[in-house]
């Protein structure tokens, strides 16, 4: 009896070689055919790399090439009619400025009228403010005898050992009775009731009318701007004041009696002018107390412009409260309530006159 183990053995190891045999070849070509496409993969995307990098490249030079013509055009440009808005405007200021702007310092202004209640001292007052607030040295001579200046500038006339009484019959210098103000720059020489009888004590005084020209020349013009307020009457003190001036400025109420008093200057200045002060004229005139809500304070502001030119200031100075208030507080307009409309019109009024800052 034969072993059937050879026999199973046989039959199994040919199964076996069998199958080993069939598996290696589909084993084999697997992974012959990932190698392949593993090699011809990477050459494909290479391929497809290089061709669109050259257009990649070609696509941003042609963009800036596109974007170049644009800045041309750009809005920014737009504003380039800007400088000429700017320009137009330019040139009609240079017209219209103020002949008294052009006038060389130091400068000595009288405010004068005839007619009281028109301003006088309010435009002395806050013309003078707005002129320090710019930056001038500022001096105000109150020759008025009620002294509003002085005590609208908060000094009190009873605490002065002298005042401009003491300059112009006690030959006192002016710069000893200059007080300072609360305002910087801005300065009073202050007036007391002694100036009422100063009319009458001048009659016999040698040089009577040239004594506060001779006070004021003594300062050697430590001042930019002095200004000089006169009382409404034509007497010696205000001959003082006129042939210590070289210009004066004229306050009008925008009603007709005003009108009638500055006839009556005009004819006082020329009397100076050919007697006593040849270099005096009227360098500017403002329009005060002016009140939009009627038509005569428009009718005369028209008058006036009609007959005096160019030298009737374009600020206007309105009529309100506030410039009423504040010489009760002894405070020009400009730090008594800087904002109103009173301050902003003597703030741009003191630009127009003097030309802006030195």
């Amino acid at each position: 009896m034969t072993n059937p183990e050879p026999d199973i053995l046989r039959r199994g190891q040919a199964i076996f070689d069998r199958l080993r045999g069939a598996n290696p070849e589909p084993a084999d070509s697997p992974p012959d055919e990932p190698e392949e496409v593993v090699t011809e993969s990477p050459p494909e995307p290479a391929v497809e790399d290089e061709s669109p990098a050259p257009d990649a490249a070609s696509e941003p030079e042609s963009e800036p090439v596109a974007l170049a013509p644009e800045p041309v055009p750009t809005p920014e440009r737009v504003p380039d009619p800007a400088p000429d808005a700017i320009a137009d405007p330019e040139a009609p200021a240079t017209r219209a400025a103020h002949p008294a702007s052009l006038r060389p310092l130091p400068r000595v202004i009288a405010i004068a009228n005839q007619k009281g209640g028109v301003g006088k001292t309010t435009t002395t007052v806050n013309l003078g403010a707005g002129l320090a607030e710019l930056g001038y040295r500022v001096l105000i001579v109150d020759l008025d005898p009620q002294g509003n200046a002085t005590t609208g500038l908060g000094i009190n006339p009873r605490n002065l050992e002298s005042s401009v009484y003491d300059v112009l019959l006690h030959d006192v210098p002016l710069d000893d009775c200059v007080e300072p103000t609360a305002v910087r720059n801005l300065f009073v020489a202050p007036a007391t009731i002694d100036l009422a009888g100063a009319d009458i004590e001048l009659v016999p005084a040698f040089s009577r009318e040239l004594r506060l020209r001779r006070a004021i020349e003594g300062l050697d013009n430590a001042f930019d701007y002095t200004i000089i307020d006169c009382p409404p009457s034509l007497g010696l003190i205000t001959v003082n004041g006129l042939a210590a001036a070289n210009e004066v400025i004229v306050p009008i109420q925008c009603e007709y009696y005003a009108l009638e008093g500055v006839g009556q200057l005009l004819k006082n200045v020329n009397l100076v002018t050919g007697n006593l002060n040849p270099r005096l004229e009227i360098s500017a005139i403002v329009l005060t107390m002016y009140d939009s809500r009627t038509k005569l304070a428009e009718q005369v502001a028209q008058e006036v412009r009609a007959h005096f030119g160019d030298k009737v200031c374009r600020m206007v100075i309105p009529r309100t409260v506030r410039l009423s208030e504040a010489p009760s507080f002894g405070q020009p307009i400009l730090t008594f309530d800087p904002t109103s409309r009173g301050a902003v019109a003597y703030r741009e009024l003191a630009k127009e006159v003097s030309g802006g800052a030195p």
